[in-house]
């Protein structure tokens, strides 16, 4: 059952009926005191909530129902229902427990699909509630960061395709892995596919495999990525990268989880969970677009925004020292090496516009650098980017162009166009090394 907390009669009425007639059983409140008897005398599935609950109150009235409705039902997925105007209220609910909100006028099919996201989630949660939550590497316990946590746990269970949005080198591919871990796809592949670096030309035989002759060069029969991640979670990174003809194409796939390999007629059916992210303003592209507006509203059921680092800086100690013990551990020769206090206290003051990928460079260029058994914040300040330049660990090719690829990356902080331009290559190009040599841009 959902219950519709509302002073609007029309409001009441249009959401009855369309709730109604998706199959759900509605029940309605008009005050505060109504709406409290009901959540007593009932166990609603799903509340909606109007934040302007009554008029010349700006809010305050329904903030203030939200909270004790989140008392009688703690559980219990709250959605809030608000003007344009009042966004501000709605972002405040969500801080004191809200699920999600959605603005008036509402779309039909986007409010029926948060209404089925919010109770799905509800559902195939509550048997998990005692499984240990897999955080697939993410160090870390700022306020910030445990919000995001709290969305991933709750949103794992379910099938819901997500989007994962923020800064480059934030950790959205770590996010997007702790999704998958704790779903009930976890035994299932978990695909990750970089569609920055993925040409028009070779899209189709990449996601969707090709079949031997389909073209010159095809010498063999390929699996595409999402015949790859059949029964399991495909994850589109820099999927704002995407150009017009192959959005199109991804947005089939999505819809049906059909495809058909290039040179064969036979169409091929996945079960797919999807997962993308982005560091590219998508309802701007949206409004420009460069972006499809249908396949926006198709990988954005529930969206997951990572936090920069600068707005979690109760971290910078845990990570700093976390990349510490990694590389230390994986060479004998800085056995024991640590980071001083007044190292962490110096890094805790820095902008980090590169975030965490920047961090660890300069946390492993330092103690490489540094040779000393405690790393102090003298050694972070000599060893910055722009001082003295890493040297490659060995004289090899391959060494010095990883060493150049990583400086550019440092100095674009985390930017691949930018870095790609400074080096003379495609994105493309610069991909495919960051993936032989193992460099990742979180």
């Amino acid at each position: 059952m959902i219950l519709v907390i509302d002073d609007d009669p029309t409001i009441r009425a249009s959401l009855r009926m369309l709730l109604g007639r998706a199959g759900h059983e509605v029940l309605t409140a008009a005050t505060p005191d109504e709406a409290l008897q009901a959540v007593r005398a009932h166990a609603p599935q799903l509340i909606m909530l109007d934040m302007n609950f009554s008029r010349g109150t700006s809010g305050a009235e329904g903030l203030e129902l939200l909270q004790k409705v989140r008392i009688f039902c703690p559980s219990v997925p709250v959605i809030l229902m608000t003007a344009w105007g009042s966004i501000e209220l709605a972002v405040e609910g969500m801080r004191l427990g809200a699920f999600d909100f959605i603005t008036k006028p509402w779309d039909n099919r986007r409010l029926l699909d948060r209404v089925a996201t919010a109770i799905s989630m509800a559902t195939d949660a509550a048997p998990a509630q005692n499984k240990t939550f897999d955080r697939a590497g993410i160090v870390g316990n700022d306020p910030a960061l445990r919000r995001v946590l709290d969305i991933v746990e709750r949103v794992a269970p379910t099938n819901a395709p997500v989007l994962i949005t923020g800064e480059s080198g934030t950790g959205k591919e770590l996010i997007a892995e702790a999704i998958h871990r704790n779903s009930s796809r976890v035994s299932g592949p978990f695909v990750k596919v970089n569609l920055g670096g993925i040409s028009q030309s070779l899209f189709e035989s990449e996601m969707f495999g090709h079949r031997k002759g389909a073209f010159t060069g095809a010498v063999a029969d390929r699996i595409g990525r999402f015949e790859a991640a059949d029964g399991g979670t495909i994850f589109l990174d820099e999927i704002g990268e995407l150009d017009t003809a192959s959005q199109v194409k991804m947005l089939r796939v999505l819809q049906e989880q059909a495809f058909e390999p290039l040179g064969s007629s036979r169409t091929k059916h996945v079960d797919v969970r999807i997962i993308s992210a982005t560091n590219a303003d998508l309802p701007a592209m949206v409004a420009d677009r460069t972006f499809r507006e249908d396949l926006f509203y198709r990988i954005n059921l529930v969206t997951v925004e990572v936090p920069p680092l600068r707005m979690r800086r109760s971290d910078i100690g845990l990570l700093a020292r976390h990349f510490c013990e990694s590389l230390t551990a994986a060479s004998p020769a800085l056995k024991g090496t640590a980071i001083s206090t007044d190292a962490i206290d110096y890094l805790s003051t820095l902008p980090f516009h590169g975030n965490i990928r920047e961090l660890k460079n300069m946390v492993e260029r330092t103690v490489l650098l540094a040779g000393n058994s405690t790393v102090t914040a003298d050694d972070f300040r000599r060893f910055a980017q722009g001082g003295a330049a890493p040297r490659p660990a060995g004289d090899t090719l391959a060494d010095i162009e990883r060493a150049r690829i990583t400086a550019a990356l440092d100095k674009a902080r985390g930017n691949i166009s930018q870095a790609a331009a400074a080096l003379g290559l495609t994105r493309q190009a610069l991909y495919r090394r960051m993936e032989k040599y193992g460099i990742s841009n979180l």
